[in-house]
Formats: C-alpha cells, structure tokens, sequence
C-alpha cells in the first residue's frame, strides 16, 4: 500500500485559464494529509498558492529528487510545450513515480505546435501507455456519461461504431460506474441511440437494431444497461435518477449536455483503460477568460480531489 500520494498537474495552455483555475483550486483545497502536489508551469505564470510553501524546479527529474512535504508545491518551471509536459507526466506515471495525473486544458492546436502528431490528451495518453482501448469517462453530480467514440469527424466516427467497439465501451461505463457514489452504482447504465428517435423502429436508420441485440447479449444482469434511449430525451432532468452512467455514441452527443448542465462549476474528465489514475476538468481552455481573474475552479477543485480519492482506492 502507498502511503504518500504524489499527484502531478498539467496547467495546459499558457494563454488559457489552465494555472489560474489550478492554483485557485490548490487554494481551496489546501495541503491534504499523505498527499504532495507538483505541477508544470509556464516560467512567467504568477504568483503562488497561499496556503503552501513552494519549491521552484526546471525539470522533472528535480521535482522527484525533493523531500515529500504535504505543505510544499513542488512547482516545475517549464518554458517547453505543454503537450511535451503531458507526455512527460504520462511516462512517469507509468512508471510509478506518481499515482495520479491531473490535466488543465489544453488546445488540439498547441498539440501539434509541440510537434506531436496526437490530437488530444487521450491519444497521448494512449501512445505513452501502449493502452489502445481508452475511453473518456465525464463523472459529474446530476448525471456521467462514457464516449463510445473520441476525437475524430462524426462521419468517421459513424463508421467506426461496432460490435466489439461498443462492448469495450459498456466495459469502459462498468469501470466509472463502480467509482460513483453507492447509490449510483445500483443503477443500470443506458446506451443512447445514434438515429433521432433511436430509429423509430427501423424507420429512420437499422443501427438501434444492432444496439438492443447488443445490450441483450452482453448484458450481465437486466439491471446492467438499458437502451437504446432516444437522445433528444435521454437527458432530460426526470431520467437522471435512472441511470448510473449514459454510453454515447459519438463525442458531441454526451458533451454537449454534459457540459451545458455541470460547466465549470463542477464535473471531472477520467481516461479509462489507463494503468494509472488520470483526471481532468471537463472544460476547454477559455482563453477569452485568459488573465482577467474570472475563470471558476469548481472542475478542476473535483478533478484534483477525485484523483486523490482513485489513487487512495487503486493503492488498497
């Protein structure tokens, strides 16, 4: 069992709100018992968390060679692309020296600008890990949905739908569901239709008649998963006591309402499939926000308190 926790960070985009929302969240969240923060960040970003004492490095191999001091920020100056901070913090964790990651947001853009060929935060992950079957998980306190596809054109990702794909994802809805609260986890996941109207019967489209069959198959209880849903109702507010988690066909269809009901004032982004605990805010890098002290924390606070939470629970 670990005892002391070493959680990393990511404060993504240096014209973004990714250190802003990060070190209001470490503010409110103060020094925990058996846990160090560290994180990456831009050499010009400002001022420090109050509540904690800060030891400056510039390079990770530093950071690691500290003492562990709860009271501490081991802060990583950084002047190198936050994509390669990504790939970084991904191999150590690989390799044990962390037991949790926790990622700012960080533009598709400034990925390539890196030079890197990935086009997210999952790709990295996956290219770093060898784990080819991850998917994005958004855990949040009305309702959490699973990605059956990421980041790739809806017209492909249509295509990309299948069998063995959607089963993975279903096993990928079992793993966030067993991390919510009890009485979530007593609740039968649901797949939600790819057609309007879930086909309306074949009417419009045969792929709900491939998902029920589905469902039927691989389902280990009744209770395990439920669906197709129609999805210009699935979400609506009377279904969320329903459902432990929403399996979605492609990225935009759980995001979007995720997104317009949690925001930024709550929510977490988890990669699952992954050997180690990775966790994210559930929002973009809102630069119109950038340096005008106006970006709210509540996702990345959920973030960060979540992979402490996962990292204490993998470590039983």
């Amino acid at each position: 069992m670990v005892s002391k926790r070493k959680i990393l960070i990511t404060t993504g985009d240096a014209d973004g709100i990714g250190w802003e929302v990060t070190s209001k969240a470490l503010q409110l969240i103060g020094p925990k018992s058996g846990v160090q923060f560290f994180y990456f960040r831009q050499p010009k970003t400002a001022a420090a968390v109050k509540r904690f004492k800060t030891h400056a490095v510039t390079s990770l191999e530093s950071a690691l060679a500290a003492d562990f001091n709860e009271k501490t920020l081991i802060e990583i100056r950084s002047s190198r692309p936050p994509g390669q901070w990504v790939e970084e913090a991904a191999a150590a964790c690989v390799k044990g020296h962390f037991q949790a990651l926790v990622t700012a947001p960080l533009s598709k853009t400034s990925i390539i600008a890196s030079g890197l060929r990935d086009i997210g935060h999952t790709e990295i992950l996956a290219r770093i890990s060898g784990k080819h079957d991850l998917f994005m998980g958004f855990m949040g306190r009305k309702f959490s949905v699973v990605l059956a596809t990421g980041h790739e054109p809806l017209s492909q990702a249509v295509r990309s739908l299948n069998e063995t794909k959607l089963t993975k994802a279903f096993n990928a809805a079992r793993e966030l569901r067993s991390i919510l609260p009890a009485s979530k986890r007593k609740l039968p996941m649901a797949l939600v239709g790819l057609n309007p109207h879930a086909g309306e019967q074949g009417l419009i489209g045969q792929e709900e008649a491939w998902f029920k069959s589905l469902i039927e198959r691989t389902r280990k209880s009744p209770a395990d998963i439920q669906g197709p849903l129609v999805p210009d109702a699935a979400f609506l507010p009377q279904n969320w006591k329903l459902y432990s988690v929403y399996v979605c066909p492609y990225h935009d269809q759980g995001l979007i309402p995720f997104k317009m009901v949690h925001g930024f004032e709550s929510g977490v982004h988890l990669t699952l499939g992954l050997p180690f605990v990775r966790t994210s805010v559930d929002h973009g890098t809102a630069k119109d926000l950038f340096g005008k002290n106006r970006a709210q924390p509540g996702s990345m606070k959920d973030a960060i308190l979540t992979a402490i939470r996962l990292s204490k629970e993998r470590a039983l």
